[in-house]
């Protein structure tokens, strides 16, 4: 019986998972939840697969939000403000197609994956966009975080 306790409690002590996420220093996570209805005009560009709208509420995130349909009633939620320096006047990225472009250094990102599509090679460490949960329920896309 005391074998058994030993390799149960190593497995325990050992099977514990060090949390090593390399959370973004620049971006908060921010708690919220917003739905936008496919019905109105803003948001209705959603109904086609690979569209893109910027949701620029000052409920969501940080900056706002970029959601794109993936298809077969999926979708993918991005923060708006770009996870390579701290939220200023010119780091809310200008939506284009299926690309966001931060305008302070041009940084490119694509929201089927939010990778960042144009990284220096200087050694440094860069971070991609960050994603928010995005639900298709009826007619209307949930983000939250």
């Amino acid at each position: 019986m005391k074998p058994i306790l030993g390799i149960l409690l190593f497995f325990f002590l050992f099977s514990c998972e060090k949390n090593s996420t390399n959370r973004n220093p620049y971006l908060q996570e921010i708690s919220f939840r917003f739905a936008l209805n496919l019905n109105l005009p803003l948001y209705s560009p959603l109904t086609n697969t690979g569209s893109a709208v910027y949701v620029s509420n000052a409920a969501v995130g940080t900056k706002g939000a970029f959601v794109i349909n993936t298809g077969f009633n999926s979708y993918m939620a991005w923060e708006a403000s770009c996870p390579n320096h701290a939220p200023n006047e010119c780091s809310t990225m200008s939506l284009d197609g299926q690309l966001v472009t931060c305008s302070c250094e041009g940084y490119e990102y694509h929201l089927f994956t939010g990778q960042l599509m144009n990284r220096p090679e200087d050694g440094r460490s860069y971070h991609d966009l960050l994603y928010y949960k995005a639900t298709y329920s009826g007619n209307s896309v949930i983000i939250s975080n």
